[in-house]
Formats: C-alpha cells, structure tokens, sequence
C-alpha cells in the first residue's frame, strides 16, 4: 500500500509558476515509478510526466520545455515545477505510484493516486 498526499497547488497568473510536491508513504518509494497527471473539468485525466526509479524522465510532447519532474527519495517525495503557466492548465492534478520497472504514461497502469491539488490560471 502507498499513500500519497500532494500540496502546491493555487491560484496564479498566466505566466506565473507554481511547484507541486507528493509525498509518498508506504512501500519503499524510491523503487517506484512515479507519474503526474491532471484532469481538467468535463475531460479525462491526462499524462504530464513521469519519472523512473533510475530518473528517466518522461513528459507530454505539449509541456515539454516548461513543466519539469524531479524526485528526492531521502524525502519521499516527487516534485512538479510549472513554468510559463497558461489558462489551459488549469486542472486538478494528481501524483501516482506505479509498479517497479513497469513506467507507463497511461493511467490504468498505476495502482496509487493522490487526491489531487488543484491549480488555477487566470488569464
């Protein structure tokens, strides 16, 4: 069983930036794959990134160059820095744990989830 709890999420300006955090309890959480995704009103919940175990790192082709996914595990912990923040991401946003050496950008393939942080852009 693993838990994970976000913050950092808010309200922020277009243009502004904004550094989400997980933390993670339970099974050992270094050896996870651990994903960001966010869900938007009335839409599915989408992949952001993720990042290994061995810190290979994976994001959507949209938020390439402004979002960035980093992990500290003395810390338990996954962050999402977001740059350049436009309207369009605003999103409830969620961290995930996967199954060791199993990193997915699909959803179904992770078993843990946070309960969500949401952030708001304002135009």
């Amino acid at each position: 069983q693993v838990l994970l709890v976000e913050s950092g999420g808010g309200l922020v300006q277009a243009g502004g930036s904004l550094r989400l955090s997980c933390v993670a309890s339970g099974r050992t959480f270094s050896s996870l794959p651990m994903g960001w995704f966010r869900q938007a009103p009335g839409k599915e919940r989408e992949f952001v990134a993720f990042i290994t175990s061995g810190r290979t790192i994976n994001y959507a082709d949209s938020l390439k160059g402004r979002f960035i996914i980093s992990r500290d595990n003395a810390k338990n912990t996954v962050y999402l820095q977001m740059n350049s923040l436009e309207p369009e991401d605003t999103a409830a946003y969620y961290c995930a744990a996967g199954q060791p050496g199993w990193p997915s950008i699909h959803k179904e393939d992770y078993d843990y989830w946070g309960q969500g942080t949401q952030v708001t852009v304002s135009s």
